[in-house]
């Protein structure tokens, strides 16, 4: 969720008169005393109102905290669960409720505070440990301290709500990588690490007003590079560390029941205009084109995958078509609040026609066994949308609630994307994914090994055969 389109032209402090004058020289000249507190008053109507709660605003980004909640509790859950065999849909559905857990605690502890706070470039600090001193009392600045916040017009727990759930996905993404073979217990290990060791600092990096790649300029309205991006690079990085299912790919592995799968995408879909129009933080007009663009997108990349398989394969099928939305969706995130319609419409069939290449031939012709395609989706199509947000950015869309305003006071014509003439918009996004993907690839490597050593990864083979659900649970779904 890029804050570049919150941005407005910093605050200044007028301080006219009596400001360093002595009570004295004031008293010896009425005249200018009179003067300088009519100066002052006149600085203090000019000036920017400080930012006030808006109910409305709170009441949307309620909405669509609840909204994201519900896309990995029971969307992602239901969507994943479905796909893989019946002897692991409990332990798969379980790895969403028990991240979703494990992460709220998280993010209480020190997550929000590493993602959200401090003045570093790179991580944040303790400001905000076990959420200490959060103010629920007026409207949110975030990263007040860095002297160059953005302010908002909601309380502090509603925003760090609403973070907590982009948290919560994001390492729920990464467990469709390597379904039907991770133990539980190093799950949890490596989730809680990686949420600390990845996850907070790169959200730091691209959301807060002193990361650096905040500061560089790339534009990521909703979690192209920190939640997608990072997700299905760190799902690639597992997959490979922890060795391809038995019997892949000699053996078929069919999904136990698509009709989960396709609920688990619907709802999936619903929860996503939480996810991408509630980025936008208000209840306006930036809310509303991001919600269209993300809708738009999501249809025209399911009916690229669509067709792109009945091509390909003579057939259509739904785990092609909920993927090709899922694809649209990860697509779009990165550009919703930047891109109009037409933008969002391309964005989405590219993606879904180059989602379903990724998960079918390029899975094959590299021999990774990405189960459930996180990289394939997710990676492939956060790179895809955080490319194109560079290409298609339009500053009249950027700028519908005056979030460019300082850019535009200072350049009236100022642009965003590439079609609009700005050629190095699209580099700019290109280092971001850069900078995402080495970070999480290197840290995820070293996190999985870690695990390994001290307590593996994979489960026993005899357990793998005869399925994780009654292994590791000690339950069945009949």
């Amino acid at each position: 969720m890029n804050r570049l389109f919150l941005m407005a032209a910093p605050m200044m402090a007028v301080a006219l008169g009596a400001v360093g004058m002595p009570a004295a020289a004031l008293a010896q000249d009425p005249a200018a005393a009179a003067a300088a507190a009519a100066a002052a008053a006149a600085a203090a109507a000019a000036a920017p109102a400080a930012p006030a709660l808006n109910g409305g605003d709170t009441a949307w980004m309620l909405i669509s905290t609840a909204l994201v909640l519900m896309m990995t509790i029971p969307g992602l859950a239901l969507f994943y669960g479905g796909m893989v065999r019946k002897m692991n849909v409990l332990a798969t559905v379980m790895q969403s409720f028990a991240i979703t857990c494990l992460i709220s605690v998280l993010w209480y502890v020190i997550g929000y505070s590493l993602a959200f706070t401090g003045t570093g470039a790179y991580v944040g600090g303790l400001d905000r440990l076990f959420l200490n001193g959060l103010d629920f009392s007026k409207a949110f600045v975030l990263g007040e301290a860095t002297g160059s916040g953005v302010a908002t017009t909601i309380p502090e727990p509603v925003f760090m709500m609403f973070q907590m759930t982009f948290a919560i996905i994001t390492p729920a993404l990464i467990t469709g990588a390597f379904a039907d073979r991770m133990k539980f217990s190093s799950l949890l290990v490596f989730t809680a690490l990686w949420s600390i060791v990845v996850y907070a600092p790169i959200a730091h990096w691209v959301w807060y007003p002193s990361g650096f790649l905040f500061g560089l300029g790339v534009l990521d309205f909703a979690g192209g590079t920190v939640v997608h991006i990072n997700a299905g690079v760190a799902g690639l990085v597992a997959a490979l560390v922890i060795g391809k299912r038995k019997g892949y790919p000699k053996e078929a592995f069919m999904p136990h029941n698509l009709v989960l799968s396709l609920i688990g995408a619907s709802l999936l879909w619903v929860g996503w205009f939480g996810f991408n129009a509630g980025s936008a933080l208000t209840a306006g007009p930036r809310a509303g084109m991001a919600l269209a663009a993300t809708h738009i997108a999501t249809a025209g990349a399911a009916m690229g995958w669509l067709f792109a398989e009945w091509i390909v394969k003579g057939k259509p099928s739904i785990l092609g078509i909920i993927s090709g939305a899922v694809a649209g969706l990860v697509a779009v995130t990165p550009a919703a609040g930047f891109v109009d319609p037409t933008g969002a419409i391309v964005i989405g069939i590219v993606a879904g026609v180059v989602c379903f290449w990724s998960a079918t031939s390029l899975k094959h012709m590299l021999g990774y066994d990405d189960s459930l395609d996180a990289f394939g989706v997710h990676g492939v199509g956060g790179l895809i949308g955080a490319i194109l947000t560079g290409v298609f950015a339009k500053m009249s869309v950027s700028n519908s609630e005056g979030g460019f305003a300082s850019v535009l006071q200072a350049d009236p014509k100022a642009t965003l994307g590439l079609l609009e003439g700005n050629a190095a918009a699209v580099w700019i996004q290109v280092q971001g994914v850069l900078y995402t993907m080495v970070w999480c690839a290197v840290a995820t490597f070293v996190l999985l090994k870690v695990v390994d050593v001290v307590m593996g990864l994979r489960v026993e083979e005899d357990v793998e055969r005869d399925g994780l659900d009654l292994a590791l649970h000690g339950e069945s779904i009949h």
